[in-house]
């Protein structure tokens, strides 16, 4: 009988014991370079790496079936927080973490006792990573992955990191390396900043921080603070809305007092706000009260509002009823529930006369835009939030690319939106009359930690600047040379190299490679997987020619990859032969460039792009 298990392992020892898919370089024969991105050695494959990396060996074989002489390799990711994560954890005792880890080991180890002896040997971060990275090698070895063994390595081996020590040195040289405060993602539990690789399932979600600017509604000796994505609007705010059921503080906010919500309160903090709370209190306790517009001028009532999200930005929402669709039915709804009206002891007659102040321009509409959007979509209630989102989208586009700014909006008359936007909110902060908070894109961000992610604006945080020098000139051009396949991806490289500006590079806390020029920050793990494929072509050597570490200067990297430096000179300070020194220079030179980089659509807007 046909046992398919025992026919595989037969020839799997037998490429093994003959290493076919070992390759030389051969200056004989047409070279193939084909790469895959590396797992996180934190745990067990899923169905996402065999799709991936199998795929990419059926190109493999291929390209050998037709005569060329193919580099397959394969190496593991370690950087970063994710191993310490479960180290931490296990310290913690958390359960989760442990039985997640329990039956992780038990598909490879039967024997409970030693489950529980491997998993609490998990305390120590290299346990996890030399583990996983050899149970790892034996699942594709199972699969028959053509790989090249010999030029393995992890992103922790002091070989590599003296490899990325080098490319930062050229980043720093070349100006693409600043020093400053800048938004980032940050894990209050780790105390540092979190990227792609820490944050839990970080490679399929939106990773983006949006900008709030927040409005000071002057009001009882200070200020109600409200936060929006569009400041130009404020010249049609009709109201204040307020979560009743929420919790706000009245706080001294770098010498001013500002009424938030309780959750605000730790977002400021963390971004550089010098924040003392004074009192607490329910949001209802404000409702039916009166604010001030931004120039202290006319009354403006705060009205209930269940619907606004206390975590979201101050907790504090002004209303704009004549171009936000949620804000006009949101009022026509207060005016028609009589009871909410009596609950809050409000006017009924004050709240039927609230009308929407149109401040933008669109031609061919002959009423206020929320109003003609609400109709279209046929919004009855502010519980239809499909229809509501529809309509919300549709007038913010048509706002946005064709709006302009009319009369009531005093010196910004004639601007068009999306030049306003920007122009308000410089204005308004110059004067005083507003800031800036910032939160993630997409809710509910978890670090693998199991802490909350929120936004914190660190000091002397080392920062990727992709708009510095000629960065995107060089990315372009680069792009530019390039087979995408499908081709319909090129546009979203392209849309990834137009957004990027700033990308922290450096953590406090984690594996990996120190920042050479300050030792105090460890490389994070997105920065140190961008070249990393040019490693692979003379780790084997390395190890080969028993080279440490310590010879790994700069200089070394020089000769090798960019064909720089005096031979001779360089072989005496680092005691490497020059006929060495030459073989790895001649291998780097005979693999490279990557001929085929097979991965994940998700991965353009990471690991491929930077």
């Amino acid at each position: 009988m046909y046992n398919p298990k025992k026919i595989e392992k037969k020839w799997q020892d037998r490429w093994e014991q003959e290493k076919i898919f070992e390759a030389d370089s051969d200056a004989e024969k047409q070279k193939f370079f084909i790469t895959s991105p590396y797992p996180y050695a934190s745990g067990p494959l899923h169905i996402g790496h065999g799709r991936s990396f199998i795929n990419g060996d059926v190109f493999a074989r291929y390209f050998r079936a037709k005569g060329f002489n193919v580099l397959y390799p394969m190496a593991f990711h370690i950087t970063g927080t994710p191993v310490l994560a479960i180290s931490s954890s296990i310290e913690r005792k958390d359960n989760t973490i442990i039985e997640r880890m329990s039956q992780y080991v038990s598909l490879y180890t039967k024997d409970q006792e030693k489950v529980q002896e491997i998993v609490e040997s998990f305390v120590d971060p290299w346990n996890v990573v030399n583990y996983f990275s050899e149970t790892t090698k034996v699942d594709f070895k199972s699969m028959g992955m053509s790989f090249d063994w010999r030029r393995e390595f992890t992103t922790g081996d002091k070989t590599y990191n003296k490899f990325i020590e080098w490319q930062f040195f050229h980043l720093k040289e070349n100006g693409y390396i600043e020093k400053g405060e800048y938004p980032i993602l940050y894990c209050p539990r780790d105390k540092n900043a979190v990227g792609e690789d820490d944050i839990s399932r970080g490679d399929e979600i939106d990773l983006g921080i949006t900008e709030f600017i927040c409005i000071k509604f002057p009001f009882e000796g200070g200020f109600l603070v409200a936060s929006t994505l569009r400041p130009e609007t404020i010249y049609g705010v009709t109201n204040l809305w307020i979560n009743p059921d929420g919790n706000y503080i009245q706080a001294i906010i770098n010498d001013e007092s500002w009424y938030i919500s309780e959750e605000a309160a730790l977002i400021l903090t963390n971004q550089g706000k010098d924040v003392k709370i004074i009192k607490t209190f329910k949001g209802k306790e404000i409702v039916g009260r009166k604010a001030k517009d931004v120039y202290n001028i006319k009354e403006i009532p705060i009205l209930p509002g269940d619907f606004v999200d206390t975590a979201t930005a101050t907790g504090v929402v002004y209303s704009v009823p004549a171009h936000a669709p949620y804000d006009y039915i949101a009022l026509i709804d207060l005016v028609k529930n009589t009871k909410l009206i009596e609950k809050f002891n409000l006017d009924q007659i004050e709240i039927e006369s609230i009308y929407p102040i149109q401040i933008i321009e669109l031609e061919d509409l002959k009423d206020f835009p929320a109003k003609i959007y609400c109709n279209k979509y046929n919004v009855e209630t502010q519980n239809d939030t499909q229809k509501l989102d529809q309509a919300t989208k549709e007038n913010y586009k048509d706002e946005f690319y064709s709006g302009v700014l009319n009369e009531k909006c005093l010196q910004y008359k004639g601007m068009k939106v999306d030049e306003a936007a920007k122009q308000v909110s410089k204005d308004l902060i110059k004067e005083n009359r507003a800031d800036k908070i910032y939160i993630p894109t997409t809710k509910d961000l978890f670090c693998r930690c199991g802490e909350e992610v929120i936004v914190s604006i660190l000091k002397d945080q080392w920062f990727l600047n992709f708009q510095a020098s000629d960065w995107k000139e060089k990315a372009f051009k680069c792009l530019n040379n390039m087979n995408i396949t499908p081709s319909k991806y090129r546009r979203n490289f392209e849309k990834i190299f137009n957004w990027l500006e700033k990308r922290p590079c450096a953590r406090k806390r984690g594996l990996g490679t120190q920042l050479p020029f300050n030792k105090e920050w460890i490389i994070e793990s997105l920065s140190d997987s961008t070249i990393y494929m040019a490693f692979y072509t003379i780790s084997h050597k390395i190890r080969q020619y028993n080279i440490g570490p310590e010879q790994l200067i700069p200089e070394f990297f020089d000769y090798v990859f960019l064909e720089k430096g005096e031979i001779k000179n360089l072989s005496e300070i680092i005691n490497i032969s020059e006929k060495v020194l030459k073989d790895l220079q001649e291998e780097f030179l005979y693999w490279y460039p990557v001929d085929h980089r097979h991965t994940a659509i998700m991965h353009i807007s990471n690991h491929l792009s930077f």
